[in-house]
């Protein structure tokens, strides 16, 4: 495949794919008269090839952005051109229009992958990996196997490490937390075909390893006083609110996870004991969280006064008919981001607001009050103590009761 091509000579080429593609005529229409723009540019500088630094040079000087523009914010009339450069950049290097990471329900296996990509499937699930790991592990796998097919490989057999190479250079526009996960399903997944005998070579070992070492981030949490307010803020006496504050209490007080929550049964809460018992979703493993006073009122209200009659066996269920457990896909996140605006807490920029922060604030408040790792991680249904131990990070006071006085290090000597 020829990789150096006139400007004007590649414009054209990605026109006439887009088209085939079916792209819409008013977007290959706003396409063409952006690759006018840029060849222009090229034009005024004698460049006659399209480069990445020429892409780069033209983002600055017309709209002073940059590519980088997974990382910073850019102007929103620049978002045509980073797309028109990422097009023919991507057309150049791979001689096919990548489509880049975007949900999409039922996908669609292409016919040559669609017997090896359900055996991948099954062998998912005979590891017992989580609804939501299989759906996420599946996702970035598909965007590979779209780039297959937009490469015009006919068969698994025909992956090669220079493929693979094209694929990882592909994706380095997403953040370096969504390569190292993308690098990682990759390689499973190059593994499974090996082991299978769908390949020869072991592909595997061809895909590349990240340069940087990871560091967990340091959970996003709440001030005790913004949980307060949160709470104060739901209307109780509707239907709706008593379902929405029993379930954030389970969160608060409990720090259930989302989808252990949405899977609650009414057979799981043991009114007797005064525990509710469940077996972990993530984790497999089974747990027993007590009834505290004000959770185990706020579960009464919900079904006394709130829970719609239904003949389905979980305990939370949509308020609207037809009356049924919450979706597979459902995190419940409208659910804490409408009362954090009612109550008027600001969120800074990038904080992560989510039902799973509100655990995080349970972590650091148990950590504040001197309980141990062991007995957090216990709280929170951690298999590993290690995945605890980032809220050392978030406990600020304890930090500074750690810190050294300078003036008393330089005393003792």
């Amino acid at each position: 495949m020829e990789t150096r091509k006139p400007i004007e000579a590649l414009s054209a080429e990605v026109i006439k794919e887009l088209e085939r593609l079916n792209y819409a005529y008013n977007t290959v229409c706003g396409l063409r008269a952006s690759f006018k723009r840029i060849c222009a540019f090229a034009q005024d500088r004698n460049e006659l090839y399209f480069s990445e630094n020429l892409g780069k040079e033209y983002l600055k000087e017309k709209y002073s952005c940059t590519t980088d523009y997974y990382l910073e914010s850019f102007p929103p009339k620049a978002k045509q051109a980073i797309r028109s450069v990422r097009l023919l950049g991507d057309y150049q290097l791979h001689g096919v229009v990548i489509r880049r990471i975007k949900k999409r329900k039922g996908y669609v296996k292409p016919p040559q992958f669609e017997a090896v990509l359900t055996a991948y499937e099954k062998e998912c699930k005979s590891n017992e990996y989580s609804l939501r790991g299989m759906r996420t592990r599946l996702q970035r796998l598909f965007f590979f196997v779209d780039y297959l097919s937009l490469r015009r490989v006919a068969d698994v057999s025909a992956i090669t490490p220079e493929i693979i190479s094209d694929y990882v250079i592909s994706i380095y526009p997403n953040h370096e937390k969504s390569i190292g996960s993308i690098l990682t399903t990759l390689r499973v997944f190059l593994r499974f075909l090996y082991l299978n005998e769908y390949i020869k070579q072991d592909l595997s070992l061809t895909v590349p390893k990240q340069n940087k070492y990871y560091y967990p981030p340091v959970p996003s949490t709440w001030e005790p006083d913004e949980v307060r307010r949160m709470l104060d803020a739901i209307d109780r006496g509707s239907p709706l609110g008593k379902r929405d504050y029993a379930i954030l209490l389970l969160v608060a007080k409990l720090g259930i996870r989302a989808g252990d929550i949405k899977a609650l049964k009414l057979s799981d809460l043991n009114w007797t004991s005064k525990t509710i018992t469940i077996t972990q979703q993530k984790t497999k493993v089974e747990v027993a969280y007590p009834i505290l006073h004000d959770v185990g009122w706020a579960l009464i209200d919900y079904l006394q006064h709130a829970r719609p009659l239904c003949d389905t066996p979980y305990l939370f269920v949509r308020l609207n008919a037809p009356f049924e457990a919450f979706g597979e896909n459902a995190n419940l996140h409208n659910i804490i981001t409408k009362y954090t605006r009612l109550a008027g807490i600001a969120i800074p920029r990038g904080k992560r607001h989510g039902l799973h922060s509100l655990r995080h604030s349970l972590a650091s408040t148990l950590l504040e009050q001197g309980a141990s790792l062991a007995v957090i991680s216990e709280i929170l249904g951690h298999v590993d103590s290690k995945s605890t131990s980032v809220y050392l990070h978030a406990d600020m006071k304890g930090l500074r009761a750690c810190a050294l006085d300078p003036e008393e290090v330089l005393l003792d000597d």
